[in-house]
């Protein structure tokens, strides 16, 4: 069976998550390769959408709609007392240099660019990123600086959007492998459970399969800019219930009968 039709059959069917615990580790290791080329679909569409159409806005409202600011030994100055968020479309720019809006915040502008107290804050497809200005340590930077480095990202995009998808599809495949290999942990106590035999190899295939579900869900809120609350606790709950019902498709091991 192929990989497409392993991913179809995988969003439905706990019967074939369960016959998919004989196959392979290489091909169930490029099926977790796959999932975590899915789930970043969204971030790399959006990122390829900020750096494509945000460039040129976002170099407007440097240099002629917000306050003048720098970056100093890591903390952000302004010539403002209060937040300042400017709508551009689909695509906000904040600068806030009093403390009051938060990561989570600026993740509910959808795509956003933040310029906080003491970090950068890009949200994209549902997706957050942090980069604290103590990483510039020893840098002074103003808003002339922003300007000319937006100019370098309008020269060098086609390099930049290639090099972060890599590091994106790196970073996330890295983190499914250790959900998975958790996941398989969750499944000894479910095996014991539920009375059956099986192995952790065998266990850690069938975990991989049982991502696919919170998955496609989680991609799909990302394309559409939802954020889900409690994901975290939402996509664990899923992953265990398709494990549990898999492991629950596989007969029982038959008792043996003692001969009187």
């Amino acid at each position: 069976m192929n990989i497409f039709k392993q991913f179809y059959k995988s969003t439905h069917s706990p019967k074939d998550i369960a016959m998919y615990r004989y196959q392979g580790i290489g091909k169930t290791i490029l099926y977790v390769f796959f999932l975590s080329l899915i789930s970043i679909i969204p971030s790399i569409v959006f990122l390829s959408t900020i750096l494509s159409t945000g460039i040129e806005t976002s170099k407007n409202v440097i240099e002629n709609e917000i306050p003048s600011f720098s970056i100093e030994n890591g903390i952000l100055t302004a010539e403002t007392d209060v937040p300042v968020i400017i709508d551009q479309e689909d695509f906000s720019i904040i600068l806030d240099p009093t403390g009051n809006i938060t990561e989570e915040k600026v993740g509910e502008e959808g795509n956003a660019f933040a310029l906080l107290t003491d970090k950068f804050v890009l949200s994209a497809g549902g997706r957050i990123d942090t980069y604290p200005y103590t990483m510039l340590e020893g840098i002074y930077i103003s808003e002339a600086e922003v300007s000319e480095f937006i100019d370098l990202l309008d020269g060098v995009k086609g390099i930049i959007i290639p090099v972060m998808s890599f590091f994106i599809f790196l970073f996330s495949s890295a983190a499914n492998f250790i959900e998975v290999s958790v996941l398989a942990l969750f499944g000894l106590f479910l095996k014991s459970l539920t009375g059956r035999n099986l192995k952790y190899r065998q266990l850690w295939r069938m975990a991989a399969y049982s991502e696919t579900l919170p998955t496609v869900f989680f991609t799909i809120m990302a394309a559409i800019n939802t954020t889900v609350p409690n994901s975290f606790f939402i996509n664990w709950f899923v992953a265990i219930i398709v494990l549990y019902l898999a492991i629950n498709e596989i007969p029982k091991p038959k008792s043996k009968t003692v001969n009187p």
